[in-house]
């Protein structure tokens, strides 16, 4: 579907308020899972940055149809005991998210999460395994935490934090293995510690 705009609507300059309300509207397609996160952080940048209206229209046009309530699974624990995993692709992320890695590797993909809180706090402990968590460009980290016999990596893209995006508080404790934070480059695959 096109929407062409109304008359004189083009000629009239790109408000504050047109801008929050294209926000909001890309802010309730990822409250409703019709927006990954990564993709919400992409398109709230273009809505600041819109000079025309034409520019507005494009951020927030072609959203995906409202999805079915439940559609997108919500993970509130990953543990990985005796092996590794992997918690990738469309999921719901909540306010908190407990991980436990026992004698295995956690690879945890933020970037197509869905996401309603504007603080997501993760609470992560590793023994003898290693965590990977990789975030979207623009999203705010904070990672606290402490390592015994193990290295920590804090690596994000060197760009200003989206508006709009939430703040991830990652507290990692790690007893021999790695915890690394890090917005992937492009093809860029997950560390392969064993293999």
């Amino acid at each position: 579907m096109e929407i062409e705009p109304r008359s004189g609507q083009s000629d009239r300059p790109v408000t504050q308020a047109d801008r929050e309300a294209a926000a909001e509207t890309l802010q309730r397609a990822v409250g409703d899972s019709r927006l990954e996160l990564a993709a919400f952080s992409e398109r709230v940048g273009m809505v600041w940055a819109a000079d025309t209206h034409d520019e507005l229209a494009n951020a927030t046009s072609d959203l995906p149809a409202e999805s079915p309530v439940g559609s997108t699974p919500t993970v509130s624990s990953v543990v990985s005991f005796l092996g590794d995993r992997k918690q990738v692709g469309r999921w719901r992320l909540p306010d908190r998210l407990r991980v436990l890695g026992l004698l295995g590797d956690v690879y945890l993909d933020l970037r197509g999460v869905v996401v309603t809180d504007d603080v997501v706090e993760i609470s992560a402990v590793t023994f003898l395994g290693n965590l990977c968590v990789d975030v979207p460009e623009g999203v705010e980290v904070e990672l606290t935490g402490f390592d015994v016999l193990g290295d920590r990596e804090l690596r994000l893209a060197p760009v200003q934090r989206r508006a709009g995006t939430p703040l991830i508080r990652i507290r990692a404790y790690g007893l021999l293995g790695d915890v690394t934070v890090r917005t992937p480059e492009t093809g860029e695959k997950p560390p392969s510690w064993w293999r």
